[in-house]
């Protein structure tokens, strides 16, 4: 197999005192080459008697990989290490989001106005018609995100705590790309009511819930209850945005390979969360032949009783054959396999097995199902949640337009049609003529893609009849 690529997310900071003579700093860089490691900049701190002082980053490929490239340096004569920093660690000391006031409060005017007394004012509008929270307040632009630390990453049930680093990055997301304050809001219990109610309190003050890194199969009761009970939009982006962005990138693959959605025999690997909303949309999108495959192998109706609710739902509207067997079993002849499931699940095997012209969808993060070095010489296409391999298949290119685009209609939920509409606008950003092999989706930094998303989202939220508030699309 070939080596897996060094990775800025770990990526540390070596502080080296280096003999100062010649030739001393190609030795430190000789032995990072003979780890297979990613040097970085090289800075110089300052000449300390005999000594050069330097700061060293260097990218690994995990954490065992930098042991070893620490262990490596220290072993050359001439050379100290005197402090290892991760960068990653660093970044996140303090955490990584605050809040900003967006007038000052620097006079007694200002303070007058902004608290009391003038505020009393603008409360007593507000409870006169409540409908005024939505321009006298931070409602419209405000999105809560919720988690209970059972499902975070691929890391799993480690609890609220061990989830805020995600949460606040997801925040961090939501404002870089849609300029929407979200708040990170993590919760101390699993439990289905009190998570619906504790959702339920504070909704007041939002104009969107995003749950996030909920475990399956709660997080469907959860969704689906927050819907019913709630004005504002419920979106679990680990389904839905993760099934989005699947569907962009499938789109864009078809047309690399010339295959039609109809026409294909899909594989999914993990009946999760993810799982589940990646079929749901591929087959509102057109797919027909989908088999969805959990540890104990091809969901079938013949497994019906065994089943939770959502498998259950899975077997009545995939594998229409009713095939039974392994994963091995259901990638053959199969032209896409979408992994949402854990690392290393996907056997080199089952890659061989499918039809010509595969198309791999590797998604567990931050390891994949199967290693795109061990099948670039078999898949056309490969696709990860990485990124720092081509196609990254990231969120991050659904949910900050979709919110953009709910928000800005007052939307009362975000239905199948404003997925669609996004998906294909993700699709879309990209020209035909520009599609590779290794370019079926956008970068997550091209600044078009959320307003293409956010007025497709919000044109179908106003076709839908989800908006609350006249169309501005027909001013």
């Amino acid at each position: 197999m070939s080596d897996i690529q060094p990775s800025v997310s770990y990526s540390f900071t070596m502080r080296l005192y280096i003999e100062n003579k010649p030739g001393m700093l190609a030795k430190v860089l000789e032995a990072i080459a003979q780890q297979k490691a990613d040097p970085g900049a090289v800075d110089v701190v300052r000449v300390e008697g005999e000594y050069k002082v330097r700061d060293l980053t260097v990218s690994a490929r995990d954490e065992d990989h930098s042991k070893s490239i620490v262990k490596a340096v220290k072993q050359i004569d001439g050379v100290k290490v005197r402090n290892v920093s991760d960068r990653v660690f660093l970044l996140h000391l303090g955490g990584k989001i605050s809040i900003e006031n967006k007038v000052p409060v620097d006079t007694r005017d200002s303070l007058s106005m902004a608290y009391t007394p003038g505020v009393g004012r603008v409360c007593e509008a507000i409870a006169e018609k409540k409908e005024k929270v939505h321009t006298l307040t931070i409602k419209k632009n405000s999105v809560a995100v919720v988690s209970d630390g059972s499902a975070v990453l691929g890391l799993g049930n480690i609890g609220p705590e061990a989830g805020m680093p995600v949460m606040e990055g997801k925040a961090m997301l939501f404002k870089e790309f849609a300029n929407i304050d979200a708040y990170p809001i993590s919760l101390d219990t699993q439990e289905v009511d009190e998570i619906v109610s504790a959702v339920k309190w504070m909704s007041p003050g939002f104009g969107g819930i995003n749950l996030e890194d909920i475990g399956a199969p709660r997080c469907f009761e959860i969704e689906e209850r927050l819907k019913e009970e709630l004005d504002i939009p419920v979106f679990h982006d680990d389904q839905h945005g993760t099934a989005v962005v699947t569907l962009a990138a499938t789109i864009n693959a078809l047309k690399v390979t010339g295959k039609n959605l109809e026409d294909l025999r899909i594989v999914i690997v993990g009946a999760g969360a993810a799982g589940m909303a990646i079929t749901r949309i591929l087959l509102e999108a057109g797919a027909e032949e989908i088999l969805v495959c959990d540890r104990e192998g091809i969901i079938n109706q013949d497994r019906f009783d065994d089943l939770n609710n959502s498998k259950q739902w899975l077997a009545e509207h995939t594998n229409p054959a009713n095939e039974s067997g392994s994963l091995r079993d259901a990638t053959s002849g199969a032209d896409l396999l979408i992994g949402v499931s854990g690392p290393g699940i996907v056997p080199k095997k089952a890659v061989e097995d499918m039809a010509d012209d595969p198309i791999i969808f590797a998604l567990a993060n931050p390891v994949p199902e199967i290693r795109p070095e061990e099948i670039n010489s078999i898949a056309k296409i490969i696709a990860t949640g990485r990124s720092d391999y081509p196609n990254q298949i990231n969120n991050v290119l659904a949910f900050p337009g979709l919110f953009r685009g709910a928000l800005d209609a007052r939307a009362t939920d975000i239905n199948e049609e404003m997925k669609l509409a996004a998906a294909y606008a993700i699709a879309n950003s990209i020209d035909e003529n520009d599609l590779a092999e290794s370019y079926i989706i956008p970068s997550v930094f091209n600044k078009d893609i959320v307003p293409k998303v956010a007025k497709s989202v919000e044109k179908a939220a106003y076709e839908s009849g989800v908006a609350s508030h006249s169309d501005p699309l027909e001013d």
